[in-house]
């Protein structure tokens, strides 16, 4: 078959689709048909939740219910929809009682102290390393970029045995420590060594992964800026602080507050520490004090209100570094 035959065979082909769409009957709202399931998804695994976690923190869970909510019958066909749960309205109780609980107030304090310290190593670590690998005397930058990022990979649950294999009693850093004659340290037996090794976990896992952003940023900065820089006379110091910042500043912001929530959602580190023997009090973050209080203790009620206080708080660190920013 020649060329031209191919083309007239296509174009055919394209004609008689064409007419066979005119003929089908337009259906109104077929986009909606299509766009339902996402919807529907949305509504049930992501809006109802919040909205029930809202309105389960004012009332205190006494188990399942057994009443029907409501129920309908067609004829023979009788359909009942149950009770979630069986609550009792408490009003503000369960706000009040967290602003008395001294463990919520510790775990806050961990929570927060953990992000005091994680937040600027990741950033600026993030921001280093991106520097050093965006500049042009940088060797092997593929090679330096897939060792950075090799740690984001790596399973939460994972990882973290890894590290308290570690810092066991006897294990691969007192070894090290031993060598330089340093005294081990008792990670998993002090508190205060405990919480930074949280941090330390949580800045090595995620320090490469803002370096990539970061990275990317860096890679869309214009080089005339950085000539017309030179031609003036500026020094490196000076294109970093008046050049590179104001350029990567939404960048940044996008690192800085993601890492905000995560540092305020951490549940898997705690959960391996304090397994592994770690002092509960000082490594019990917020939302692992969350879940003892909703999941162990089955108090959904005042949970909820812990979580929706712990949402108002993450989302006003995020509004404040936007306006900062």
């Amino acid at each position: 078959m020649s060329s031209e035959s191919i083309v007239k065979l296509s174009d055919r082909l394209r004609f008689q689709r064409q007419r066979f769409k005119e003929m089908m009957p337009t259906i109104p709202g077929t986009a909606y048909i299509f766009l339902a399931p996402f919807f529907i998804t949305f509504v049930l695994f992501l809006a109802f939740p919040i909205f029930y976690t809202v309105y389960l923190s004012f009332f205190t869970y006494q188990g399942v219910a057994s009443d029907p909510l409501f129920w309908v019958q067609f004829g023979n066909v009788y359909l009942e929809i149950p009770k979630i749960a069986s609550l009792e309205f408490v009003g503000l109780a369960n706000y009040q009682r967290l602003l008395r609980d001294s463990v919520f107030h510790q775990s806050m304090f961990n929570t927060i102290y953990v992000f005091a310290i994680e937040l600027p190593l990741m950033v600026g670590l993030a921001l280093g390393l991106a520097v050093v690998l965006n500049a042009g005397f940088t060797r092997f930058k593929g090679i330096f970029r897939s060792l950075m990022l090799l740690p984001v990979s790596a399973n939460t649950v994972a990882y973290s045995v890894v590290f308290v294999v570690i810092v066991a009693e006897g294990g691969l850093l007192d070894f090290i420590f031993q060598l330089f004659g340093i005294a081990p340290l008792n990670w998993l037996g002090n508190g205060f060594w405990s919480r930074n090794l949280m941090a330390f976990m949580v800045v090595w896992r995620w320090t490469g992964y803002n370096m990539i952003i970061i990275l990317a940023g860096l890679q869309t900065i214009s080089e005339s800026l950085y000539e017309a820089a030179e031609i003036d006379g500026a020094s490196r110091l000076e294109k970093f602080r008046y050049i590179t910042i104001p350029q990567l500043k939404p960048v940044l912001l996008f690192v800085l507050v993601t890492t905000t929530i995560g540092s305020f959602k951490k549940f898997s580190e705690p959960t391996i520490l304090i397994g592994a023997g770690a002092p509960v009090k000082e490594t019990r973050t917020v939302v692992y004090y969350i879940y003892e209080v909703a999941f162990q203790n089955l108090q959904l009620g005042y949970g909820s209100a812990l979580t929706v206080v712990l949402v108002g708080i993450v989302m006003s660190l995020s509004v404040i570094q936007l306006k900062w920013s």
